[in-house]
């Protein structure tokens, strides 16, 4: 049986080449799982994603399964607390970000309804196809991207730049920015029955 072509980027990392093959670029449209995308896309700012997926674990622990109405009523001791955990991100900035981020999560699905149907609004509920060939193709934010990052920091959101809503958006789905050759594309291609929309 031949061995699987996939993206170069998870290089030969177990967690990293599971994670390519069973997460990223696969369509996410639960809230809770967009909320713990958003909140670890923002902790990698300035890192690698393989930092911040080696950690996951650790911070589903840490903050309370990445429940918005937990995180919301953080206050000061459990952001010491945090920040005294050697098994996470300590960045106050990035941490005290994780508690404004879930009260802006809370107050938006109260006003606008699930956050899924918010974001997945912005590409027509159908994912954009990157039709990348190599990785020099694919963009670190697009005209999209920028408009998502402007608008959610006007609901209140932060460490929501245009670079890290588009890695959000290549994780969850909204883009699937696969490389043509590899197994994934194909496979998510073929669950496209329009073939999505260009990028």
């Amino acid at each position: 049986m031949s061995e699987k072509i996939r993206c170069p980027w998870p290089t030969d990392i177990p967690i990293y080449v599971d994670y390519h093959d069973h997460e990223w670029g696969r369509p996410v449209r639960d809230d809770g799982r967009l909320f713990e995308m958003l909140i670890l896309e923002g902790m990698q700012a300035g890192l690698s994603w393989i930092t911040v997926l080696k950690k996951r674990e650790a911070f589903r622990a840490a903050f309370d399964g990445f429940d918005p109405a937990k995180i919301a009523r953080y206050g000061d001791a459990k952001i010491q607390t945090l920040m005294t955990n050697e098994g996470i991100i300590r960045n106050r900035l990035k941490i005290h970000a994780a508690v404004t981020n879930a009260k802006a999560f809370l107050a938006v699905t109260e006003k606008q309804g699930r956050f899924s149907d918010m974001l997945w609004a912005y590409v027509n509920n159908t994912p954009i196809i990157g039709h990348r060939k190599q990785m020099k193709d694919i963009s670190a934010a697009t005209p999209v991207s920028d408009r998502i990052s402007k608008d959610l920091k006007k609901m209140g959101f932060k460490f929501i730049g245009s670079t890290i809503v588009y890695a959000f958006m290549q994780a969850v789905g909204m883009v699937n920015d696969h490389l043509t050759e590899c197994f994934v594309y194909k496979e998510l291609m073929n669950g496209q029955p329009h073939g999505g929309r260009r990028a």
